[in-house]
């Protein structure tokens, strides 16, 4: 594993009052929502991606835009802190090969799990999370998981993160909290939150700068946002826009950068 990422700050700089939060940041519309609230609530937010062979690699440039735009803003710009990135290529390259990380095709088996299940991504992406947090006296570990809309990942469960948690805490002794404010929301109620924290900027910022899709496509734009429009993804973002449209009566258009 290698780290691209801020050192140690000293004692007095740290949150040790447990007010600071760690954002797993992918670049995702998901991920950003989970940014945008955790600015909303806390002085101190700083974020941790992940390199991990994805083919939707393009989501850590996305990553960086959108940081930048979010520093630009008033009352949050000086909330958000250092960015740190975990190369966990090499350890997911031992791995199964899946749809996410090698160039295969997306299925659903009966029953099983889905193609694009990469086994152990999001345990280990908290474990890399916690490491870092424990070094800049961050409590809270936000995640964009859900078990509302979501393809069965066994490691997006709720109860799978209240374990993890306490595995966590038990091994580092600490009081990380996992906060996972999509869990019960579905795409549509993520849309909405989004809108609900930033308004027509926060939507524009989804719509434009998120990335989705994951083949990487950044070519086609949807009313959605960019992505192939065909992938497991892209569905369920496309279903979840439509659906989020129809919920607020198809009020007005999409709003644009």
């Amino acid at each position: 594993m290698t780290a691209e990422t801020s050192p140690s700050l000293p004692v007095g700089e740290r949150s040790e009052n447990g007010e600071g939060a760690l954002v797993l940041f992918s670049g995702g519309q998901d991920s950003t929502t989970c940014l945008m609230w955790a600015l909303a609530r806390y002085p101190r937010v700083e974020t941790v991606g992940f390199s991990y062979g994805q083919r939707h690699a393009v989501e850590l440039a996305c990553r960086e835009r959108i940081r930048t735009r979010l520093a630009a803003w008033p009352g949050w710009g000086e909330r958000l802190g250092p960015d740190h990135l975990l190369d966990l290529g090499a350890l997911f390259a031992a791995g199964v090969p899946t749809s996410l990380t090698a160039d295969l095709p997306f299925t659903q088996p009966a029953g099983g799990l889905p193609s694009t299940f990469v086994p152990g991504r999001n345990l280990l992406f908290f474990m890399g999370a916690a490491i870092i947090a424990f070094r800049r006296g961050l409590r809270r570990l936000v995640g964009g998981m859900c078990e509302t809309d979501f393809s069965g990942y066994p490691d997006c469960r709720d109860d799978t993160l209240k374990a993890l948690q306490v595995a966590l805490n038990l091994g580092m002794e600490r009081r990380f909290m996992i906060e996972t404010p999509l869990m019960w929301r579905d795409k549509a109620d993520t849309f909405a939150l989004a809108d609900e924290l930033g308004g027509e900027a926060g939507l524009a910022l989804i719509l434009e700068e998120t990335h989705t899709c994951y083949l990487g496509e950044r070519g086609m734009r949807h009313p959605w946002g960019y992505g192939c429009g065909a992938c497991p993804a892209c569905s369920l973002r496309a279903r979840g826009f439509a659906l989020w449209e129809a919920r607020r009566g198809g009020a007005g258009g999409a709003p644009t950068a």
